[in-house]
Parts: structure tokens; C-alpha cells; sequence
């Protein structure tokens, strides 16, 4: 009788995702570069009603890497073994890595936004703000502390968020962005997001556009949102949401599987990853 390949075996390595709302651009991102490099690896992503249950599964099952989205990105610090400095710094998980049923837990978006803000040589003696108050914007804020940035406003409507992540980094909190005309701005909000209700707008002035000299949008699709064509369009540096989503996929990657891929084949598997 003829064996049937499957590509898959006992031996076969699982990473997951826990989402809130599954996606497939990690899938893809993962399972393309897996390929490439010929890795006995695969990726699934998941969603769960039992945060506690599916980490638990995570560590009994040998589940080699698992990714955490909203809105578990804080109760899983509880089910874990250790915080890695990155997740320790913001108190927040988007990665667990699984070694012999010990789970240490790494937040890859922190790292993510850190290395753009140094690769793009961001200046640290400038204003800065960030629009929002979430998970993101608390990797933003812990980023641009430990970048040296001196002068940074959450710009935050929610107060009680808002206040509270400005005063834990030592920044400073306001409901709106006012008058006020930051050399660096930093979106951590939902608009211009694809699909969303706000997909076409802006979350600033153009006035706060044009006065920036660098403009980071943590949106990740579409790469090119309004934020960023207007930007682009004034001459500004800019940083896509994009970025940022390729940034901290590779870090899981390389978390995971031990192997940092040739930038060539992260961004074709970036490009794949994107496609619709």
C-alpha cells in the first residue's frame, strides 16, 4: 500500500496564535518562511473562551510557540513561568516560548517598535505623543523611555487608561492633542485601520502632520494608511504599521525556531502574508 506524504508527523513542531479575532497574516507569515527553509514547523491560529485552559494546553502538549493577542495580552502573565525583559517592562505578552513545559513569555511589539525607532535614527531630544492608551501604545511608551525620550504626551481620552500609562513612564496625559505639535507622532489608535468605521480619516490635523518631522502609525493594514500618504506626501519620515508587523513576526520566528532568516526571504514572506 502506497504512504500517503502529508508533510506532517509525529516529530512535526506546533506554534499557535490566540486571538480574539484569528487572522491569517501570521499563519501565513510563519508557515511560508517554514517552508522556505525547509523547518519541520507549522502554524495555527486559534481562538479560545478558556485563556487559562489553552496555556495550559500550550505547556501539556508541547506546543513549541504561542502568540497573544487582545485581549489576553495581560492575563497571561499569571499563567506563566517567567517575563523576559520585554514583557516584563510594559507588563503586557504577545509571545510565549515553550521550552520542556517551561514557559517564558517576551512581548515582540516592544522590541519591534525599539529597533524601528532606532533604525530610522528617531531623534530622542525631540516632543513626542502617542495617540492612545492600549497594549500597543504601552510598548510605544516604554520604547520611547528607554530610547531617552524626555518629552512624551499620551494623548488619550479615556482617562483613566491614559493618566495611568502617562504616569507610569513618567510622561505627561492629555484627552486631546490640542494645541500641542510634537516633532514625533505616533498613532496607537484603531483609525485608518481597513475595514474599520474611521478607515479614511485622520487622527490628527493635517496641521500636526505637516508640523511633525517624524510620523509612526502602528495600523498594519493597509500599510499605506491616510495617516501615512499624508506624511509621505509632506515629506515626513515615516514608519508603517507594516513595520512593525513584520518586525515583531520575525522576533517570533527567531524566538520559536532559533533561525534568523535572510531579510530577503522575511520580506517575501511578508508580501505573502499581506495578500488578501
Amino acid at each position: 500500500m502506497r504512504e500517503i506524504a502529508t508533510g506532517l508527523t509525529k516529530d512535526t513542531t506546533l506554534c499557535i496564535s490566540l486571538s480574539g479575532r484569528p487572522g491569517n497574516t501570521g499563519t501565513r507569515f510563519h508557515n511560508w518562511l517554514y517552508d522556505a527553509l525547509g523547518l519541520d514547523f507549522v502554524y495555527k491560529a486559534f481562538t479560545t473562551t478558556d485563556i487559562a485552559a489553552a496555556i495550559a494546553g500550550v505547556r501539556g502538549l508541547g506546543i513549541r510557540g504561542c502568540a497573544v493577542s487582545m485581549p489576553w495580552k495581560s492575563d497571561v502573565i499569571a499563567l506563566v513561568d517567567e517575563l523576559d525583559a520585554s514583557a516584563r517592562a510594559i507588563d503586557s505578552v504577545n509571545t510565549i516560548v515553550n521550552t520542556d513545559g517551561r514557559l517564558v513569555a517576551h512581548n515582540t511589539d516592544y522590541v519591534a517598535v525599539a529597533s524601528l525607532l532606532a533604525s530610522h535614527r528617531v531623534p530622542a531630544d525631540r516632543a513626542a505623543a502617542v495617540l492612545g492608551s492600549g497594549g500597543m501604545a504601552k510598548a510605544t511608551v516604554a520604547a520611547l523611555r528607554d530610547a531617552g525620550f524626555g518629552d512624551v504626551t499620551v494623548v488619550a481620552r479615556n482617562e483613566a487608561s491614559g493618566a495611568a500609562l502617562a504616569q507610569r513612564y513618567g510622561c505627561a496625559w492629555a484627552p486631546e492633542l490640542g494645541d500641542v505639535r510634537p516633532a514625533t507622532l505616533v498613532n496607537c489608535t484603531p483609525v485608518g485601520m481597513a475595514g474599520g468605521p474611521e478607515a479614511s480619516d485622520l487622527p490628527v490635523p493635517v496641521d500636526a502632520v505637516a508640523a511633525a518631522d517624524v510620523v509612526f502609525d502602528m495600523v498594519p493594514m493597509p500599510a499605506r494608511t491616510p495617516l501615512i500618504e499624508a506624511a509621505d506626501a509632506r515629506g515626513k519620515t515615516i514608519i508603517t504599521g507594516a513595520e512593525v508587523m513584520s518586525l515583531q513576526a520575525l522576533e517570533q520566528f527567531v524566538l520559536y525556531t532559533g533561525v534568523r532568516p535572510d531579510p530577503a526571504l522575511v520580506a517575501e514572506a511578508t508580501a505573502f502574508s499581506r495578500l488578501s
